[in-house]
């Protein structure tokens, strides 16, 4: 077992697909896509259905970013697709500046495909961190899949691992920094992690030039209506 592998297992990740192949399938992503309640969120809500995210999770998606900068001197496609719509949601990608965001699609296949023609991405090109039902028909199809793991919810777990709908299984479950888990560990099988936090630590030139190009991002909004998948504002 590789020194990473072991950090992962030690906080009970799970390693559906070997450290190596993973490695290799990561090589092709070129897309982030997330899932928001269950994901940033515990997937509690208030009486207005609102959420909440930490900044353990931000910064994760932003090294990840950076690392996939570092590589390929480009940012990545990165979108959050959500079955609700949540104002939380949507500051958090107005903040990051992520490419899109799609609330209120009950069928997650629908903005997948929406996303990957805007993009012009495939499927596979894609890296899907996801917790729940809703998730899976997405998960089937893309390339790397991270599934946050639930106590309460054992028979999913278990689901998810035996039809082969996760390339790993996080320690960290809804609420508890799971996002943190997943970009550590992306990061980690993308070989650079050291350069990553050496260069963000001393806000390098290059960490710079990676900014000013992710703060260039626009955001663009989509929701259904009708079954047509539309433009809308936050």
């Amino acid at each position: 077992m590789s020194h990473l592998s072991q950090l992962f297992t030690e906080i009970g990740g799970q390693f559906i697909t070997p450290e190596a192949e993973l490695i290799e399938k990561l090589k092709h992503v070129k897309a982030f896509v997330f899932d928001w309640d269950g994901v940033f969120t515990d997937a509690g809500k208030d009486h207005l259905l609102q959420s909440r995210f930490n900044e353990a999770d931000s910064m994760g998606t932003n090294l990840l970013r950076f690392s996939y900068y570092l590589h390929h001197k480009t940012i990545p496609v990165t979108a959050i697709i959500s079955g609700e719509k949540n104002s939380a949601a949507f500051t958090f990608v107005d903040r990051e500046r992520f490419h899109a965001s799609y609330s209120k699609f009950a069928n997650k296949l629908d903005a997948t495909n929406h996303l990957c023609n805007t993009y012009n991405l495939q499927p596979k090109e894609i890296c899907f961190v996801f917790d729940d039902v809703l998730d899976l028909s997405l998960a089937e199809v893309c390339g790397v899949r991270i599934f946050i793991q639930r106590k309460a919810n054992p028979l999913l777990n278990e689901y998810v691992i035996k039809h082969f709908l996760a390339d790993y299984v996080t320690g960290a479950s809804s609420g508890e920094s799971a996002v943190r888990e997943a970009c550590e560990l992306l990061i980690g099988l993308s070989g650079n992690y050291n350069e990553v936090i050496t260069e963000r630590k001393i806000f390098s030139d290059t960490y710079a030039q990676y900014l000013s190009l992710r703060k260039a991002t626009n955001p663009v909004y989509y929701t259904t209506q009708d079954g047509i998948i539309i433009e809308t504002k936050p």
